[in-house]
């Protein structure tokens, strides 16, 4: 994509001192970050697979449910992994060592079946433009998502057949250089963020490869050591129950304006308890992180501490969130061209150009 793209963004004014620190990244911070989700992906796991061993014709009233049970929470941790774990590990913001980033970036977009390539060529545009409809092709406004009928909550607490059928086709086919199925991405912006002919063209196959070859070995090695089971807690981990990503990040832009340059008009900040911002690695400060990408998500209390005089309110905790957000998307629903315009302080802010914006989302 080499169009050129002039937005002229507004900025909560901030003390350059007071930035600069938040903009210091810490190898400590990244590691309390990136290996909770780990250890809970393993404790789950092996929860679900002793409850699993131990499931027996005698005993499945009550250990059936204590097997699911490890399996629904084994899920909705694991549904993290991909786009939130890997989202702030593509910023390369989380870890001071870049090694670091790097590695776990691989972990993370391993076990969740993620695409790091293709997603990071198109969120550094969607921080560029974001919520632009002729640049944006990562979040379209408005929205169009059914949140009703037993459909829909079905996938969500259990897992969508059709859903995991289209993500594995995607890779199968991008594994053969083919890119002309829709996954993670609508085909049409992935072919346009990262073209083909390109480095990172090649560089996504070779990654589809990785990922489905390596895939394959650990369920042939399951299967052949007798541990079948094994193949639904590591290999496809992180396809179903992912409920909580979606109680914690709708909120993102949904019901927002499109086409606007204030990132306080069509992002949304909401805060939470400590356990909902581990799993969501603090992207409950959206407007605050789309504003100033190149802070580390560990910093965005912050930052949002030092910008709260020019920002609008935000709701205190999930429940409150989901409060404020239904008549929103109501409203939305019967009306499309209807969005939600939060109040905002009559302050003057700063300007930012879309390459700025786009220099500090990317590191570069």
């Amino acid at each position: 994509m080499s169009e050129q793209i002039k937005i002229n963004w507004y900025r909560c004014k901030i003390d350059k001192a007071v930035m600069s620190q938040l903009m210091k990244k810490s190898d400590a911070r990244g590691f309390l970050q990136a290996i909770p989700p780990l250890l809970i992906f393993a404790v789950t796991g092996t929860l679900a697979w002793y409850a699993y061993r131990n499931l027996h014709a005698n005993n499945w009233p009550w250990a059936l449910p204590l097997l699911l049970l490890a399996l629904f929470a084994h899920g909705t941790n694991a549904s993290f992994f991909g786009g939130i774990a890997c989202h702030e590990l593509c910023h390369k913001t989380p870890f001071a060592t870049q090694f670091w980033n790097n590695f776990f970036l691989k972990i993370y977009s391993f076990l969740g079946w993620f695409d790091p390539i293709g997603y990071r060529a198109s969120h550094i545009r969607h921080h560029q433009a974001t919520t632009h409809k002729d640049y944006d092709g990562e979040v379209v406004l408005p929205t169009c998502m059914d949140w009703s009928g037993f459909k829909f909550f079905l996938n969500i607490f259990t897992f969508s057949p059709t859903g995991l059928l289209k993500q594995l086709s995607w890779w199968v086919a991008a594994a053969r250089g083919d890119f002309s199925r829709d996954g993670f991405f609508k085909s049409k912006w992935l072919n346009q963020v990262v073209p083909p002919d390109s480095e990172q063209r090649r560089e996504t196959i070779t990654w589809a490869r990785i990922v489905l070859l390596g895939h394959l070995a650990l369920a042939a090695a399951f299967i052949l050591t007798g541990h079948w089971f094994l193949i639904i807690v590591v290999n496809l981990g992180t396809f179903y129950c992912c409920w909580f990503v979606v109680v914690c990040g709708a909120a993102q832009h949904v019901g927002l304006a499109s086409d606007t340059p204030d990132f306080r008009l069509c992002c949304r900040t909401y805060t939470c308890s400590w356990f909902p911002a581990l799993l969501y690695w603090n992207m409950q400060y959206h407007v605050e992180h789309h504003m100033y990408p190149a802070v580390p998500f560990y910093n965005l209390p912050k930052l949002r501490a030092a910008l709260i005089h020019d920002l609008p309110p935000a709701p205190h905790g999930l429940w409150a969130t989901w409060q404020e957000l239904l008549p929103i998307m109501r409203k939305q629903q019967q009306d499309p061209t209807w969005f939600y315009v939060p109040p905002l302080p009559k302050n003057d802010g700063e300007r930012a150009t879309a390459d700025t914006v786009l220099s500090e989302a990317s590191q570069s």
